[in-house]
């Protein structure tokens, strides 16, 4: 948040597309790195990192915005700019008048639901949402691949016959194919129809 302060302390209005990039060139962000997506893959990390310090600096009162898409920095922001140390971060807003109430009511849920141990990541809400997505869904890959391992190799005839009947090949089920294997035979596993086109 401090370099993004100090892109502000000139007192003039920014816009957001010129903070990214006196941001992205203050970091020496290559063009790669800028253009990184998140996991959901709608959003530029970069751009959401600013966005989410953006938002916890406005509850501060630190920064207004003045338009669309358009931000400066208020004289209380200029005031602390000038009495903070390096870093600006979440556990020095929680200082300012207003920003607790103000994050408590964006948030409208009760303080001590570890919300703020979660925040004083260097992530922002999304990034760890979609973390966690991506955690459960491997995790449930790896049980399903277990389990399908630990099943009978009819029933896996059977499950990949299914499979390929849901993913609209042959039509309905009764007539779009058939698992027609023995275990071990080294034959033909099943049959099935092409799809409907």
């Amino acid at each position: 948040m401090r370099p993004l302060m100090d892109v502000l302390s000139d007192g003039k209005e920014h816009s957001m597309r010129e903070t990214l990039d006196r941001l992205g060139n203050h970091f020496q962000l290559a063009e790669e790195d800028r253009k990184r997506l998140l996991p959901s893959g709608r959003q530029e990390v970069f751009t959401n990192r600013l966005a989410w310090a953006k938002t916890h600096l406005r509850m501060a009162g630190l920064i207004e915005p003045t338009g669309r898409g358009v931000f400066k920095i208020t004289p209380r922001g200029l005031e602390l700019l000038q009495t903070a140390r390096d870093r600006i971060d979440l556990r020095l807003l929680r200082k300012q008048p207003g920003y607790l109430e103000a994050r408590d009511r964006k948030r409208d849920k009760p303080e001590g639901d570890g919300e703020i141990a979660k925040a004083d990541a260097d992530q922002t809400p999304e990034e760890l949402m979609e973390e966690s997505f991506e955690a459960l869904r491997a995790s449930l890959g790896r049980e399903i691949l277990a389990k399908l391992k630990s099943s009978s190799p009819a029933f896996f005839e059977r499950l990949v016959v299914e499979l390929l009947v849901r993913m609209g090949y042959g039509g309905t089920r009764k007539d779009a194919g058939q698992a027609i294997g023995k275990s071990g035979d080294e034959g033909i596993d099943g049959i099935i129809k092409e799809d409907r086109l």
